[in-house]
């Protein structure tokens, strides 16, 4: 051994005296949230790192982490926590925390905005849609140059759904698509509006969420500022950081707060697509997925929206303001006016000839 192996072995000894001289492995895991603007992904974040801090408008793509220690006297796991701002306008992002280094310890929590029916399939769509790509592509290299990932990812899959999982099926004929959705946990907020809808449109929205959710083998949670949520919802996250033990309480009626950890709903339970035999063969579909989509759009049409135009530009917030930096910044805007005057001038000026 050299020297500097010496020391960090007397480090390590120092630090963890009752470890015997038994190596721990420190857990490092990373976390996407994503979802609606405004919809509570840094309240989300500063819950589960229990920071007491007013949440802040998310600016393109931010980063925090948080360190917990399994037992007395043993270092402390690390969770990478990712959240991506601009509801679908920021979308090539993504690619930025999901690399092949970290792709088996990665998760995904959607967070979409109840009170906004007409929009939630299409942020949904987006969003689940890019990212799929993006570790498709990662997932078809690992295939070639490290297959035993992609097998480990497979595996882990399968022991987190039930034998009769579609999923299940589809494996023995599929790879690449079905490591995918091994990431995902779904995860609602905004329930208090929710509650404000009747009865027959509080089922549909569930019985639609609790589908998607079991098609992707993830998790749905129905959450809110309430402390009781948010403690259901901090112990789920705290499962995907810090590989904590899974709640297995789960709440499938629709007219209180949905709860249902991965693997303990079934297509049983769900139930077909909340519309009438008749409507449902007037409708075109090559997917259960897509049939879904299409009895969900045919109640809450898909509403139009741009994510850009309420963006505000950084540059004019207060809460990013730098003297030296922003006197630089006015300098720069006005040297360029100037030279757009100027340029302006010298084209006029100028004699084309029209041989």
């Amino acid at each position: 051994d050299t020297l500097w192996d010496l020391a960090i072995a007397e480090v390590e000894k120092r630090e963890n005296p009752d470890d015997d001289g038994k190596h721990v492995e420190v857990w490092e895991k990373s976390i996407l949230f994503m979802g609606n603007k405004n919809g509570g992904k840094t309240t989300i974040i500063l819950r589960c790192l229990e920071r007491e801090e007013i949440p802040k408008p998310t600016l393109a793509l931010e980063y925090t982490f948080g360190r917990r220690a399994r037992r007395h006297n043993t270092p402390k796991d690390i969770a990478h926590f990712w959240e991506l701002g601009g509801g679908t306008s920021l979308l090539e992002l993504i690619r930025i925390p999901i690399t092949s280094n970290n792709i088996r310890s990665f998760a995904v929590v959607l967070v979409l905005d109840l009170s906004k029916p007409n929009e939630l399939w299409t942020t949904m769509e987006k969003l689940l849609q890019v990212t799929r790509n993006h570790v498709k592509k990662i997932l078809t290299k690992l295939e070639k140059t490290n297959p035993e990932v992609a097998t480990e990812i497979k595996q882990r899959m399968q022991n987190n759904l039930q034998r009769d999982h579609p999923f299940i099926q589809k494996m023995k004929s599929s790879s690449c698509n079905i490591f995918f959705w091994f990431l995902f946990l779904t995860y609602v907020f905004q329930y208090q509006l929710f509650q404000e809808f009747d009865s027959e449109t509080r089922k549909i929205i569930s019985k639609t969420l609790r589908f998607v959710s079991h098609y992707y083998g993830a998790s749905l949670v129905f959450t809110s500022k309430s402390e009781a949520l948010l403690l259901k919802a901090r112990v789920l996250i705290n499962h995907l950081a810090f590989g904590y033990d899974k709640s297995k309480s789960v709440s499938v009626d629709h007219s209180k707060p949905l709860f249902i950890p991965a693997g303990l709903d079934s297509l049983s339970q769900i139930g077909p697509p909340p519309a009438s035999d008749s409507d449902i063969g007037k409708m075109r579909a090559n997917t259960p997925l897509e049939l879904w989509k299409k009895v969900f759009e045919k109640t809450f049409p898909t509403k139009s929206f741009c994510n850009l135009q309420d963006t505000k530009d950084p540059a004019q917030d207060l809460q990013y303001a730098e003297y030296e930096v922003d006197v630089m910044r006015a300098q720069k805007n006005q040297e360029l006016e100037q030279y757009k005057r100027n340029a302006s001038k010298s084209w006029k000026e100028m004699d084309f000839d029209p041989d």
